[in-house]
C-alpha cells in the first residue's frame, strides 16, 4: 500500500461515539459529532451517527459538502462563525450555524429568504476563553435581532471554552450560560431548544457535576476520534485511543554518530533539535515530514525515539529493532498530528469498518509485508 498513509478504524469511532452518547444521554445531553479533524469524512460521519450522534458539525463549508450524501434528516452545523462572503453557501449546505456578528446574520437572512428556506442560528456567548462570543450583557439584544429576521430561526445559545486560552468548563461558567438562557426566555417569551455547552473539554465537567443545568448538547470531536480528554490529553476510560494509525516507509537505515559536528546555526524550521547521548545511534529515516504531520503529535512504537524532522524526512533512533529499507513503521497520533496528516495531499487516507475490539498496546513496527506482523 501507499505510504505515508493514515488509516481510520471506523468501528472504534462508532464505539467511542456510542459510549459517550450513552454516558451523556442519561444526563440529558445529546452529542453532535465534529468531523473537522478528518476533513468531513463521510465514513467517519456515518460511524458517529451509527454510534448515536444526534447530528454532525464541521468548521469548513467544503467539509459539510462532503457530508451531504449522508441522511439529510440529520442536522449539519457550521461550527465556525460564517464568513460574510460565504453566507449563501452556508445556507445551502448547513442547517445550522454558530454566530456572533450582526452583519453576518443579515446576510444569512437574505440568503435564506432568497432560497425559500429557514436557517437555524445558535448565538455564541463569550464566557472567558476570548475566542468567538457575544458579551453576556449584549445577548438579549442579539436574540431580538435574530427574532426580527424572517429567514432565521433562533435555536438557542452556545459557548466554547478551552480552545484558545485553555479556560476550563466548570459549574461557574456553565451556570452563567444556564442563567442567561433562562433570562432570555423570560425576557423574550420564548423557549430555546439548544444550549450547546461546548466541546470535548466539557466532558469532565458534564460527567462530574451534580447539575448540568440547561446544557443539552456538546460538540464532540477529539474525544470521539482519539478517546482523550483535551484538557490534559489523558485517555478517557472505556474509549479507544488508537482509531487512527499513521504509517511511514523507511528510506534509509544507518549507524551514525549520536552528535552532529561542525559549526551550527538554525535548522530548516528554526532552532536545531538537541540530541542527547554519545557514541553511535542506530538511525532510520522515514519518508514523512512536517508538510505531512506535526512531529510533536507523533507517538512512536516502544523502543523507537524521534530525533528530528524536516519538511520531508523523519529521523528516528530505532534502537534494537530490526528495520530495513522498505519496511513500514506505525505511529499513533495526537490531535495536531491527526489534523495535519488528514489535510496533507501527500498522505493517503484509508478507512476500514473494523468491529470494535480491545485496544492493542500501541503502534507497531511493520517488518517487510511478506513477513506479516
Amino acid at each position: 500500500m501507499t505510504a505515508p498513509r493514515i488509516d481510520t478504524d471506523l468501528g472504534k469511532i462508532e464505539q467511542n461515539t456510542r459510549t459517550l452518547a450513552d454516558r451523556l444521554g442519561v444526563r440529558g445531553i445529546r452529542v453532535t459529532g465534529i468531523t473537522k479533524a478528518v476533513m468531513g469524512s463521510p465514513g467517519v460521519g456515518a460511524a458517529m451517527l451509527r454510534g448515536g450522534a444526534h447530528g454532525l458539525g464541521d468548521s469548513r463549508v467544503p467539509n459539510l459538502v462532503r457530508l451531504s450524501g449522508l441522511d439529510r434528516a440529520v442536522s449539519r452545523t457550521l461550527i465556525r462563525s460564517p464568513m460574510l462572503s460565504q453566507a449563501a453557501r452556508v445556507v445551502d449546505v448547513a442547517d445550522v450555524s454558530l454566530n456572533t456578528e450582526a452583519a453576518v446574520l443579515v446576510a444569512l437572512d437574505r440568503a435564506a429568504s432568497r432560497a425559500g428556506r429557514t436557517h437555524g442560528v445558535v448565538l455564541m456567548v463569550e464566557l472567558g476563553d476570548l475566542r468567538e462570543g457575544i458579551a453576556v450583557d449584549d445577548v438579549p439584544e442579539a436574540v431580538l435581532a435574530v427574532l426580527r429576521h424572517p429567514g432565521l430561526r433562533l435555536l438557542g445559545l452556545g459557548a466554547n471554552l478551552a480552545c484558545q486560552n485553555g479556560v476550563v468548563p466548570d459549574d461557574r461558567n456553565m451556570g452563567v450560560l444556564t442563567a442567561l438562557v433562562e433570562d432570555v426566555e423570560s425576557l423574550r417569551g420564548i423557549t430555546l431548544g439548544t444550549v450547546s455547552g461546548g466541546n470535548s473539554a466539557n466532558l469532565g465537567w458534564a460527567m462530574g457535576t451534580d447539575d448540568v443545568g440547561r446544557i443539552d448538547e456538546l460538540r464532540l470531536g477529539e474525544a470521539i476520534l482519539l478517546g482523550v480528554d483535551p484538557l490534559h490529553r489523558t485517555p478517557i476510560p472505556g474509549l479507544h485511543t488508537d482509531a487512527f494509525t499513521l504509517t511511514a516507509e523507511v528510506i534509509e537505515v544507518a549507524v551514525k554518530p549520536a552528535q552532529p559536528w561542525g559549526d551550527r546555526a538554525q535548522a530548516a524550521f528554526g532552532e536545531a533539535p538537541v540530541r542527547t547521548g554519545s557514541g553511535r545511534v542506530h538511525q532510520a529515516i522515514l519518508a514523512l515530514g512536517r508538510q505531512d504531520v506535526d512531529p510533536e503529535g507523533l507517538h512512536p512504537p516502544a523502543g523507537i525515539a524521534i530525533l528530528g524532522m524536516s519538511s520531508d524526512h523523519l529521523v528516528v533512533d530505532i534502537g534494537d529493532h530490526g528495520v530495513a529499507v522498505g519496511d513500514e513503521i506505525d505511529f499513533g497520533v495526537a490531535y495536531g498530528a491527526l489534523v495535519r496528516a488528514m489535510t496533507s495531499p501527500f498522505v493517503t487516507r484509508t478507512e476500514h469498518p473494523g468491529d470494535p475490539v480491545p485496544e492493542r498496546p500501541g503502534p507497531r513496527v511493520r517488518i517487510p509485508s511478506s513477513a506479516g506482523w
